[in-house]
C-alpha cells in the first residue's frame, strides 16, 4: 500500500473507532487533572498530638503534597488560645499549631519530607493583632495564606455585621501584604442564605478588594449551608484560591443558618470520603481549575479512619480527569 493511501485509510479507521467510542472524542478535553493534592490537617490531629513527625512522613509517603496548619498557635491572641480550651474537652484532644514543634524544627521536618504549607488558619484576634509574629511563622514556614476559619458569632449577627467584616477584611488583607503574604476567609454555613433578599456572603465578596481578600471555599459547608458551590466559583472568577474537598453520605443540611460549632459537629457524622458520597465532586473541582483556585485541600474533620480515609479520598482524587 502506498505512503498516501496508508496514511488514509488509517485516519479513516480511527474516525471510524472514534465515533463508535464516544469516550475517544474527549480523551484531548479530558487532560487536566488536580494538581499537588494537600491535607487540612484537622483531619487528624490525634495522630499529629502522638507523633507529629512520623505523620507527616507517612502522609508524604502516601503522595500528599501539601498541608495546612490551624490554630491556635504559640503566637495566638490569648483569646483564642482561651476559646481552643473550651473546646477541646469535646474533641478529645489538645494539640493544634505545630503540635510542641519550634518553628526551626517544624520547617526542617516538612523540608525532609518534601512537604508544603501554602496556607494556615488563625483567628481573628490574632489576624488584626498579631500579624507580624502570624506573618513570620507563615514565612517561616514558607505559607503565602493566612486564613480566617469562621467569623465570631458576634461580628456576624445581622447584614451590618457583614459589611463591617468586610471592611475589616480590606485591612487584615492590606496588613498582610505588608508582610509578604496573602490573607483568605474560609466558609462555614453561615452567610449562605438569603437574609432580606440579600445573601450576605455576597457583602463580603462584593465589599472586599480582590487584591486584598481571598477566599477558601469547604464544599461540605457551602452544600450543607444550602448554596452551589460551581455558582459560587463561575460567579467569583479568581476570588477562590483554596478548596476544602469534603463529600457527604447523604444529602443534608443545618439545622439554621450553620452559624455554631453545635451545628457543625452535628453534621460530622456525614462526612464521608471523596467521591463516597453525594457531593458531585467532578463537576465542582473542573470549574475550580477553570476559575483559578490553586490548592485543593483533602479534609475530613476529625476522621474516624483517619489514614484509610485520607488513602481513599487521594486514589479517588488522583484519578480524576475534566
Amino acid at each position: 500500500m502506498k505512503r498516501l493511501d496508508f496514511i488514509t485509510h488509517s485516519a479513516a479507521a480511527l474516525g471510524s473507532i472514534s465515533m463508535a467510542h464516544p469516550f475517544l472524542n474527549n480523551l484531548t478535553t479530558m487532560s487536566k487533572k488536580l494538581p499537588s493534592l494537600g491535607l487540612g490537617l484537622f483531619t487528624l490531629p490525634k495522630l499529629l498530638e502522638q507523633d507529629f513527625e512520623g505523620t507527616l512522613s507517612r502522609l508524604s509517603a502516601m503522595g500528599y503534597e501539601e498541608l495546612e496548619f490551624f490554630g491556635p498557635y504559640s503566637f495566638s491572641h490569648k483569646n483564642n488560645k482561651e476559646s481552643w480550651a473550651q473546646v477541646t474537652p469535646m474533641l478529645g484532644f489538645k494539640g493544634s499549631g505545630l503540635f510542641g514543634e519550634t518553628l526551626e524544627s517544624a520547617a526542617k521536618i516538612l523540608q525532609k519530607n518534601k512537604l508544603k504549607v501554602p496556607a494556615m488558619h488563625t483567628d481573628l484576634d490574632t489576624l488584626e493583632q498579631h500579624m507580624g509574629a502570624l506573618a513570620e511563622a507563615a514565612n517561616a514556614l514558607g505559607a503565602k495564606y493566612v486564613v480566617l476559619p469562621s467569623a465570631p458569632p458576634e461580628t456576624r449577627l445581622n447584614l451590618d455585621g457583614y459589611k463591617s467584616l468586610a471592611e475589616r477584611f480590606n485591612k487584615i488583607g492590606e496588613s498582610a501584604q505588608q508582610y509578604g503574604i496573602s490573607y483568605a476567609y474560609h466558609n462555614h454555613g453561615y452567610g449562605l442564605q438569603e437574609v432580606n433578599g440579600i445573601r450576605p456572603l455576597d457583602l463580603i465578596l462584593g465589599g472586599t478588594d480582590p487584591s486584598l481578600v481571598f477566599f477558601e471555599m469547604d464544599l461540605f459547608w457551602t452544600v450543607a449551608g444550602r448554596a452551589n458551590p460551581v455558582e459560587l466559583l463561575k460567579n467569583n472568577p479568581g476570588r477562590y484560591k483554596m478548596l476544602h474537598i469534603k463529600d457527604m453520605k447523604t444529602q443534608s443540611y443545618f439545622a439554621t443558618d450553620g452559624g455554631n460549632p453545635q451545628e457543625w459537629m452535628a453534621l460530622f457524622p456525614q462526612l464521608t470520603t471523596a467521591g463516597q458520597g453525594v457531593i458531585d465532586l467532578p463537576a465542582i473541582l473542573e470549574t475550580a481549575i477553570k476559575t483559578g483556585v490553586d490548592h485543593y485541600f483533602v479534609e475530613q474533620d476529625l476522621a474516624p479512619n483517619p489514614w484509610v480515609d485520607i488513602k481513599n479520598s487521594y486514589d479517588y482524587l488522583k484519578k480524576l480527569r475534566f
